[in-house]
């Protein structure tokens, strides 16, 4: 094992955890949301900040490890579907449909 894993490993588990438990899971439901037309609420947004500003630190790790290169582009790939169809929906002024 490199080095360089053994460094990150345990900050690799935490996040492949966290994004499993969580994040995955309400970037799906957002994608569904807002392919309903519906609007992202203030939580909503927050979520997508977070993960945006964490996907910096992510990337940095994917650039270390290449066998998560593939996972990270994909989860921003998701992340950057969900804002351009929800900017759509702000654009167009539809409600949440409740």
């Amino acid at each position: 094992m490199s080095n360089s894993w053994s460094e990150d490993a345990g900050t690799i588990q935490v996040l492949l955890a966290r994004l499993n438990g969580e994040r995955l899971p309400r970037a799906l439901d957002l994608k569904s949301k807002v392919d309903r037309g519906e609007r992202l609420d203030e939580s909503d947004v927050q979520f997508l900040q977070t993960v945006l500003e964490d996907a910096s630190g992510a990337q940095h790790l994917a650039a270390k490890h290449p066998d998560f290169q593939s996972l990270v582009g994909r989860l921003i790939s998701l992340y950057g579907e969900i804002t351009a169809r929800a900017l759509e929906n702000e654009q167009r002024g539809l409600k949440p449909w409740q």
